[in-house]
């Protein structure tokens, strides 16, 4: 489908002159057309203009950037944050501000595009392992690691089209057996996964002992730009070993004031999360008993695979005609064989329409 939006992203949308029941994009908690995020960016963009004109450190620091840092060290309750220009690059600043801590990377094989780029770019070995396979990943460490080695495993937290989640624990266990590391890519489990909506590590429970993440605020949080929480000396070690924090220029002034708002209110209003994870729930429910096998899990992403004698595009064609849009994949990462239809739940989808996707897919299976 090559028409997009044409109005604010929401639980309704405009598409090709269609309004529709939007189930697709990211926006998991609702933010990204919240009033008061809007406010801040306008208010903003008339007070500052669009941007520094270069990048962070000297001239190019500003209050804004300050105030967004402070405003995810609160959600993430740490004591130092990063911004980025884009989710993108988190990965790469990690694997670069780890340097000198790992001599071989080992990568989730349905690891997204983002880690590759930054595995490959450190020109050190690069093994891939089994997607989200323990055993295989411990396979690998013993036959490739030679004797003093340390590891460096990467993965996604919540892989973005499959919707899985990996299986932390049992990563981390592996690694500190060779004294080594994991670093995952949170992009679509922080603001939607644990108690406090911090993501993987959160949802596990596992300390950062032998663990880095990084994540975006694009997604869950409602703004725009890639984000490191840590404590003040591993941040202070990362910037030490990579140029990417200053040798970027940093997002435009509006988005980060719209950014900081979001990430507040995310924060202030935890019953989002909560409503999303009962959203979840409600869709989850209903497409088993049309026939797919899904994980218990509050992920809000539902991966509805390729099954004999379903022609997907066609399923998703006929949805919009129904006033439906679901995102019809086949080469994204983590994509299963035969591709899927990936269907995101928001926060503020209504009991209504998660009815009508629910007998709509009913009716046209």
């Amino acid at each position: 489908m090559a028409e997009g939006l044409t109005s604010p992203v929401g639980p309704r949308v405009m598409v090709a002159g269609r309004e529709c029941d939007y189930f697709s994009g990211t926006g998991y908690l609702g933010l990204q057309s919240d009033p008061r995020v809007l406010a801040a960016a306008q208010a903003a963009l008339a007070r500052f203009g669009l941007s520094t004109a270069t990048s962070r450190g000297g001239y190019g620091e500003h209050p804004l950037y300050v105030d967004l840092e402070r405003a995810i060290c609160a959600y993430f309750s740490t004591e130092q944050a990063l911004y980025l220009p884009t989710g993108y690059l988190g990965m790469s600043l990690l694997v670069q501000g780890l340097h000198g801590l790992y001599e071989r990377l080992f990568v989730d094989e349905a690891a997204h595009f983002s880690i590759w780029d930054a595995a490959r770019g450190t020109n050190l070995p690069v093994v891939s392992f089994h997607h989200l396979d323990v055993e295989d990943l411990a396979r690998q460490l013993r036959a490739h690691l030679r004797p003093g080695e340390r590891p460096l495993v990467l993965s996604d937290g919540v892989f973005p089209i499959s919707g899985e989640i990996a299986p932390l624990p049992a990563y981390v266990r592996l690694v500190a057996e060779y004294n080594g590391w994991v670093a995952i890519d949170d992009a679509h489990g922080v603001g939607v996964l644990g108690v406090h909506g911090r993501g993987t590590l959160d949802y596990w429970g596992v300390s950062d002992l032998h663990c880095f993440s990084t994540a975006t605020l694009s997604k869950a949080l409602g703004g725009y730009g890639g984000i490191i929480a840590d404590r003040a000396e591993r941040i202070q070690r990362l910037l030490a070993h990579s140029a990417v924090y200053v040798a970027t220029s940093p997002p435009p002034l509006p988005v980060a004031a719209a950014s900081a708002t979001a990430l507040r209110i995310a924060l202030e209003e935890p019953q989002r999360r909560e409503r999303l994870w009962q959203n979840v729930a409600l869709v989850r429910a209903g497409v088993r008993r049309l026939g797919w096998d899904l994980p218990e899990t509050p992920v809000p992403i539902l991966c509805l695979r390729s099954r004999p004698g379903l022609d997907l595009s066609d399923l998703q064609r006929r949805l919009f005609e129904a006033g439906i849009c679901v995102a019809h994949v086949t080469r994204y990462s983590s994509t299963p064989p035969g591709g899927a239809l990936r269907i995101a739940i928001f926060a503020t989808h209504t009991e209504a329409q998660i009815q009508r996707l629910i007998e709509a897919l009913g009716e046209l299976l």
